[in-house]
């Protein structure tokens, strides 16, 4: 009994010292170092929606462009030295909707928030759409 109760505090102990990110499910035991977590639902929490803001703007600053967030399509998260966000978003380019991927890396316990990678998404058959994400259009 005594070594399952310092286990329990073990585990205890050790939650409350590592962030479980943003999108957090019931069992955050399945999350392991390097794996994806989808963020289903979270895709419209306001710290998912903060770091889409924040990819969208630093890709608007180095590209020298003027592209809008409109929304999250998905989101997921990878457990590395802090999480790397994956995040599929909506954003107005030219008055037009389009797809785009990002990538963000962040370490809260460094105030630490770094662009990976901004891209256009492919659109086509064997590519990710706002129909096949079961996104409804026309709102």
């Amino acid at each position: 009994m005594k070594n399952f109760s310092i286990f329990i505090f073990s585990v205890l102990l050790l939650s409350a010292f590592f962030d479980l990110g943003l999108c957090r499910g019931d069992d955050f035991l399945r999350m392991k170092l390097g794996g994806y977590n989808d963020c289903e639902g979270a895709q419209n929490s306001a710290e998912i929606e903060s770091l889409a803001r924040f990819a969208v703007q630093e890709h608007n600053k180095k590209e020298n462009t003027l592209l809008e967030f409109a929304r999250v399509l998905m989101a997921k998260e990878q457990v590395v030295a802090g999480k790397i966000y994956h995040l599929t978003m909506e954003v107005i380019d030219g008055g037009k909707e389009k797809i785009y991927e990002a990538k963000i890396w962040v370490k809260p316990w460094m105030n630490f928030k770094q662009l990976q990678e901004f891209k256009h998404a492919e659109v086509g058959p064997a590519s990710t759409t706002t129909s096949a994400l079961g996104v409804k259009t026309g709102y």
